[in-house]
């Protein structure tokens, strides 16, 4: 059941739809319409959430960086006013291209306007030729995973009921005022991506509601699964308050009958919501996924 895009519990497999190709037009004007369409199909046939990535070029591993890409968090308040029930994130948001302090605003804005659907997504961010490319400052990793840190409690106090100066080795702030405060009670899901073991999934079990895996092999994501555990015992947290979710590679209508044997797995495993990326118009994907996938994947 969620109650204001807070998962209190998860008794089904649940469906995520993250984009990842705006290639598919050559007429600008029709990615309002078709993401519009493509958000209502895929509320409809069930899907409770869908992202969008936090990239200003392609990535180059997908397609020349030069291909066309919408900004995520614009994308998502457009996604918001034409839905009323599915979840919304950026999968994930890299803490390096955005002030903490304005990225908490920039969230709690979406949230309060979608009615508490907007979750916050975040990672350290990787995508140096991006970050040089428009001028970005691009630290070290190690530094990145500071401000990661940093970024989430910067978050979480100007989610809080203090308004005063947060100060840290990379950020300060003189006042964190919120105000109006996110619609999610206690505050906006937090979702922290990344497999990272001795960093990325510790972070997760301190702070994340939510962790987003990447799914290219079960065995694989068991064994992180198994870590992150560990890292919750030595936060005295329970494992289970976490969502897990693991984000698949290659379109599911390929492969239907694979793609469900790969659900299955991943719940079988304790994961509680499968992420699947898709390439093509979106609104032909969401409607060919609920025609033929939906409530098969649901049922699991």
């Amino acid at each position: 059941m969620h109650i204001f895009g807070l998962c209190t519990s998860v008794e089904k497999m649940e469906i995520g739809f993250h984009t990842v190709d705006f290639s598919w037009t050559k007429d600008a004007r029709e990615y309002g319409p078709t993401l519009k369409e493509a958000a209502v199909i895929a509320e409809e046939s069930g899907v409770s959430l869908m992202t969008f990535m936090d990239h200003y070029y392609q990535m180059e591993f997908l397609a020349p960086h030069t291909e066309p890409m919408l900004e995520g968090y614009t994308s998502l308040g457009y996604i918001a006013g034409a839905t009323s029930k599915i979840n919304l994130s950026i999968l994930v948001t890299g803490i390096t291209y955005r002030h903490p302090g304005l990225l908490a605003k920039i969230v709690t804005t979406l949230n309060v306007l979608s009615g508490g659907r907007t979750w916050l997504g975040l990672g350290a961010a990787w995508y140096e030729r991006e970050h040089l490319g428009l001028g970005v400052p691009f630290p070290p990793l190690a530094e990145r995973f500071e401000r990661l840190e940093e970024t989430i409690q910067i978050c979480l106090q100007m989610w809080s009921d203090n308004d005063g100066e947060f100060i840290s080795k990379h950020y300060r702030l003189n006042e964190t005022i919120c105000h109006p405060a996110p619609v999610s009670a206690p505050h906006p899901r937090i979702l922290i991506g990344g497999s990272g073991e001795k960093k990325t999934l510790a972070l997760v079990a301190k702070y994340a509601d939510a962790c987003n895996l990447f799914g290219t092999d079960p065995q694989e994501v068991s064994k992180k699964l198994d870590i992150l555990k560990s890292h919750c015992e030595r936060q005295n947290r329970p494992y289970e308050e976490i969502e897990k979710t693991v984000s698949v590679a290659g379109n599911p209508l390929d492969a239907p009958e694979s793609f469900l044997k790969q659900a299955e797995a991943f719940k079988d495993m304790g994961v509680d919501r499968i992420i699947t990326r898709y390439a093509g118009n979106p609104a032909q994907f969401a409607q060919d996924f609920a025609d033929r996938l939906a409530e098969k994947v649901l049922a699991i």
